[in-house]
């Protein structure tokens, strides 16, 4: 039986979202003669675990694990192109999005600079929107010092905003996308919190399949993006991809996520390559 996730912007309060997502997308895989598409999304704790997964029929992650832990792993099927302040739907390597570097709303920092000393909350080591957009950031102010007094590792961007509003951290990098969704769902967290800059522009959080699935993911390219054609006749299936603030699924011949790379890449040069 294959397997299917969407992690990347599940938060507990839009899983009715997601899974509504999910329901359309799969009937249109059904059709599309996926005959075993599953029911339901696999919503391990880990979603590393269903990316190493040969029946991954369909899941989203963020291009960092795709350039790195999952390089040669996975298929790309499309390219989100989402309702965001910092997502842009044309670059020289496709959709877009970034990421928002927030501080308290009562602390003093007014530039990067400011940050110096400060201590910083991650999401994850993995991750292009909470690690490496913020090393970018900073990697021209570090001068190959240390430039944090600590990093903190929280496990999500909600768990990394919550961290900083509650003094439990200083700064930290959020995915745009999640930025956004806050503030939808949790608009007292995010009033705590003040946006300081945006970090660069990477590819937008990739749709993807198996590997060994890969002379099938246009197919399923083509599924997703009918589904969301849907919902301009299917009010309940609108309500959740607005909700998920979703616009359109682009096809993945647009992408270049080996700007991920060049973004590594450009704070190592700096004398920067971990975040520190």
């Amino acid at each position: 039986m294959s397997l299917a996730s969407l992690p990347m912007y599940d938060l507990p309060e839009l899983r009715w979202a997601t899974d509504r997502l999910w329901q359309g997308v799969a009937g249109r895989l059904r059709a599309a003669g996926f005959a075993e598409t599953p029911a339901a999304l696999d919503r391990r704790a880990d979603p590393a675990e269903t990316w190493s997964d040969p029946d991954l029929l369909l899941s989203q992650t963020c291009g960092y694990p795709l350039t790195h832990a999952f390089a040669g792993r996975l298929s790309l099927v499309g390219l989100p192109l989402y309702d965001a302040l910092g997502c842009e739907p044309e670059s020289d390597f496709g959709p877009t999005y970034c990421s928002a570097i927030v501080v308290r709303a009562d602390d003093p920092a007014t530039t990067l600079a400011d940050l110096q000393g400060w201590r910083a909350a991650i999401n994850d080591w993995q991750s292009q929107s909470g690690m490496s957009a913020l090393r970018a950031a900073v990697a021209p102010l570090a001068k190959g010092e240390s430039f944090f007094s600590q990093v903190l590792e929280t496990g999500a961007h909600a768990h990394s905003a919550a961290a900083v509003a509650e003094g439990r951290a200083d700064v930290a990098a959020i995915d745009c996308v999640t930025w956004a969704l806050l503030g939808d769902v949790r608009p007292q967290a995010v009033e705590r919190l003040r946006l300081l800059a945006w970090s660069t522009a990477a590819p937008a959080l990739p749709f993807v399949t198996s590997r060994a699935r890969a002379g099938e993911a246009k197919r399923i390219g083509s599924a997703l993006t009918d589904a969301l054609a849907d919902a301009v006749t299917d009010p309940a299936f609108s309500e959740a991809v607005a909700a998920l603030r979703l616009r359109a699924v682009a096809p993945p011949e647009r992408a270049d996520y080996g700007r991920i790379l060049e973004i590594e890449a450009e704070a190592e040069a700096q004398g920067y390559p971990v975040l520190r």
